[in-house]
């Protein structure tokens, strides 16, 4: 009856692991489906719509194959649109079940624009992310449908032909490995009842009956048997019979071994368990009216700032403007301009911070879908723990993201702003909404800095969180002392802060006030105060440099500009106006003039 039974085991085994071997095999589907994409036209650029690649579901793996260089980049479809409106190009689009291929002409009055130099896709920092690679480009995406991939070569020659898009069909074989598996387990059953049976006939073997007569036999000579080289043993020896055994026992542990690992890939096995849910993060409310994406993602953005951050560093190295106005903009670039000049001529004069990069804390984006669009962005540096605000804008869709404004944030500061995947929109310089309008605060701050609590606008800001203020008061008080040690009775020193000539940043948060960027330029001036007397700089390597002259009989005047980050709450709030941050930076020094 063991027989029986190992038989059936046997029989059972083959059918399931043959069944679970089959749907790996011959009866699985297709993991994958592709659509060829052919492009008959010649152009620089072919833009794959994001509804091609969303026209599956699941991930998608882009493929273009072509001579040389190709590149690919993806982003929003407006954005590639807006940068290909110089362009001739080839827009892939579905329409049902059709691809759809169609030249677009470059847009007459961009075309009339279009710089001397060919347009080049490389490092644009509207792509959200870019590919290149050698004659076979393979791309895995993610895309939602309101994104597109751009692909070509350099911009001038012919974009690749050859394009196509993979998507997984989702196909699983879930009783797969639960068949090999089983058949494998039966497979063992059946050789345990086996050799159970062997043992049983074995043991079963020997005299049914006692006590029958036994023939009478002669005594064998053993020494002549062994000697007799025609006789050969019946049965094997012990040793043989072992490692037989062994050698029949080790197929089949092997053999199931190998099944058990071929069915190890999660989509072999039924999935009974619920799936996962997300944690639920916290509600935020979208502003009303607010439909615009964000302008950058995080990733984008921490690219942006990576370009900014060398390509300052280059310029510093150098002190070449030239090459720092490529990234920098506004005061943060006329400061720049400053530095430049003075290490040009002062060899121990220290250079500004470098652009921090180092982890990015804090994002908000401004949901616009046009230009300028900007951004602001918090960086905190890994070694000094310092946090640096940074403002940066985009003029239009060919050119680069620059920095205009950065200051170091003071130690309690604190920003309640939208997660970047929902940004916030620009609060427009007069508006009436917040505490102060956005283009009359650097007035306000400047006169702050002049009459102190005397001021009108005084009670406005938060004298708790200004930091900025107490250290212009104090550095005020030691000037003047320091001045008046020597010449209080042939000259006198003056200050005044006025509104700087940049336009403000305001971005909206989320307690319906705003951050705001803006510049304050403050203005010392030394006069003589009788006709003889003259005034000296000859201990003032700044001023002499920046002036060019050692002494002047109108005195001398010199301008710092202050680059100011604050909180201006909304009308109805109870707050005040938060002073967030700050940089100051000599901007200039220059003979006064005579009246």
């Amino acid at each position: 009856m063991r027989f029986v039974w190992a038989v059936a085991a046997f029989v059972l085994a083959t059918v399931m692991i043959g069944a679970g071997i089959a749907q790996r095999t011959v009866l699985q589907g297709p993991k994958t489906e592709t659509q060829s994409i052919e492009i008959a036209e010649s152009t620089p650029y072919v833009l794959v719509d994001g509804g091609v690649l969303s026209g599956h579901t699941g991930s998608q793996t882009l493929r273009a194959q072509g001579d040389g260089e190709i590149f690919a980049a993806y982003g929003r479809t407006d954005d590639m649109m807006a940068w290909l409106a110089r362009s001739d190009y080839v827009h892939v689009t579905r329409e049902g079940e059709e691809i759809v291929t169609e030249s677009v002409a470059a847009a007459q009055e961009e075309a009339d624009a279009e710089p001397s130099e060919p347009l080049s896709p490389l490092g644009s920092d509207l792509w959200v992310d870019e590919f290149q690679q050698e004659d076979v480009l393979i791309a895995p995406l993610q895309l939602p449908a309101d994104m597109s991939v751009l692909v070509a070569a350099d911009g001038v020659e012919p974009a690749p032909a050859q394009l196509s898009v993979t998507w997984p069909t989702g196909v699983t074989t879930p009783w797969a490995g639960p068949l090999i598996v089983g058949g494998g387990i039966m497979l063992a059953i059946g050789i345990v009842l086996y050799i159970l049976g062997v043992r049983h006939v074995r043991r079963s073997r020997g005299p049914r009956r006692k006590g029958l007569p036994i023939a009478r036999t002669e005594p064998i000579d053993l020494s002549e048997a062994s000697a007799d080289k025609g006789v050969i043993s019946s049965s094997p020896s012990r040793r043989q019979l072992s490692g037989g055994r062994r050698g029949f026992v080790a197929l089949p542990v092997v053999v199931v071994s190998a099944l058990l690992v071929s069915g190890c890939s999660a989509d072999s096995w039924p999935q009974f368990g619920p799936s996962e849910t997300p944690t639920p993060s916290a509600t935020v409310v979208v502003p009303e009216g607010q439909d615009d994406p964000p302008a950058v993602t995080e990733a984008q953005a921490e690219r942006i700032l990576t370009r900014i951050s060398a390509q300052v560093a280059a310029a510093d190295e150098k002190n070449s403007a030239a090459q720092a106005a490529v990234r920098l903009e506004g005061p943060a670039l006329a400061a720049r301009k400053t530095n430049y000049t003075l290490r040009k001529e002062l060899d121990d004069h220290e250079p500004l911070p470098a652009i921090p990069t180092s982890a990015l804390k804090i994002l908000l984006p401004e949901a616009f879908e046009g230009w300028p669009r900007t951004f602001f962005a918090v960086v905190e540096d890994a070694d000094s723990g310092v946090a640096t605000i940074m403002t940066v804008t985009q003029r239009d869709a060919w050119s680069n993201y620059k920095l205009s404004y950065v200051a170091n944030m003071v130690a309690d500061a604190s920003l309640n702003v939208a997660p970047p995947y929902i940004g916030a929109p620009k609060v427009q310089p007069d508006s009436a909404f917040l505490l102060i309008a956005p283009q009359d605060l650097a007035a306000a701050y400047a006169d702050v800095l002049d009459k102190g609590d005397d001021s009108e606008f005084a009670p406005m800001f938060d004298a708790e969180t200004d930091t900025f203020r107490t250290l212009v008061a104090d550095n005020r008080a030691a000037r003047v002392e320091d001045f008046n040690k020597t010449g209080s009775k042939t000259g006198k020193i003056s200050f005044s802060a006025s509104a700087g000539s940049t336009n403000p940043v305001a971005m909206a948060t989320l307690d319906s006030g705003a951050i705001v960027a803006v510049t304050v330029n403050e203005n010392d001036t030394v006069t003589p105060t009788n006709e003889d007397a003259v005034i000296k700089v000859d201990d003032n390597e700044v001023v002499k440099t920046l002036s060019g002259v050692t002494q002047s009989s109108t005195g001398f005047r010199s301008s710092y500009a202050d680059q100011l980050f604050f909180f201006v709450p909304s009308q109805s709030s109870t707050e005040r106006i938060r002073f967030l941050g700050y940089s100051s930076d000599i901007l200039s020094a220059k003979v006064v003039k005579k009246k």
